[in-house]
């Protein structure tokens, strides 16, 4: 790992099931960037860095929401998305991160959004389908990773979605712009 130092600075941010887990994001984010012709260092960074405060402090995060003049429509919902923005906040802020895309990955790493870059697509999938995930569906999500990144997406943001759904929770307003910019994008409208 390129990141080991940075990798080795979120041992102390997390417990060792998500540091586990983080290690296999960026580990499959630089195979998916190597696969689909994006930059592997940029994957590796973002992948390392997506959870960063995934475990801090609940009032911390919605004060630097507040404070940061973030989406205040993060605050409507369940506090498991705050870590996302916040973390972009942190690897910019902290870990002199400048790079948008980079950025923006970590950022809608929980939610998708329209118009993904590749390295965002990347770093969402790879959430979903580290080696260490295990839920119904995910070895055919891995597949799709393999064989088509813009499909991966679709399976990936839908799997979300029909989740939260059957769960009756709310579901984040970006996720269905980015599940509907996918579909639009595939040509998959009035079939």
């Amino acid at each position: 790992m390129k990141f080991e130092h940075v990798m080795e600075q979120m041992k102390n941010r997390m417990p060792e099931k998500r540091y586990i887990h983080t290690r296999g994001v960026a580990t499959t984010a630089v195979h998916l960037a190597e696969k689909y012709g994006e930059d592997s260092e940029k994957a590796e960074l973002a992948g390392i860095l997506h959870d960063s405060v995934k475990y801090a402090d609940k009032e911390w995060l919605k004060e630097k929401i507040i404070s940061e003049k973030m989406d205040p429509i993060l605050l409507e919902f369940h506090h498991e998305l705050w870590h996302a923005p916040v973390g972009s906040y942190v690897a910019k802020n902290e870990f002199n991160i400048n790079d948008e895309d980079i950025l923006n990955a970590i950022k809608y790493h929980t939610t998708g959004r329209a118009c993904m870059s590749r390295l965002e697509k990347i770093i969402y999938i790879s959430d979903m389908i580290e080696p260490s995930r295990n839920f119904p569906g995910v070895e055919l999500l891995r597949k799709k990773a393999e064989l088509d990144l813009e499909d991966a997406m679709i399976s990936c943001i839908q799997h979300s979605m029909t989740f939260l759904i059957e769960k009756k929770q709310p579901v984040f307003p970006d996720s269905f712009h980015c599940y509907n910019d996918l579909i639009q994008k595939k040509g998959k409208v009035n079939e």
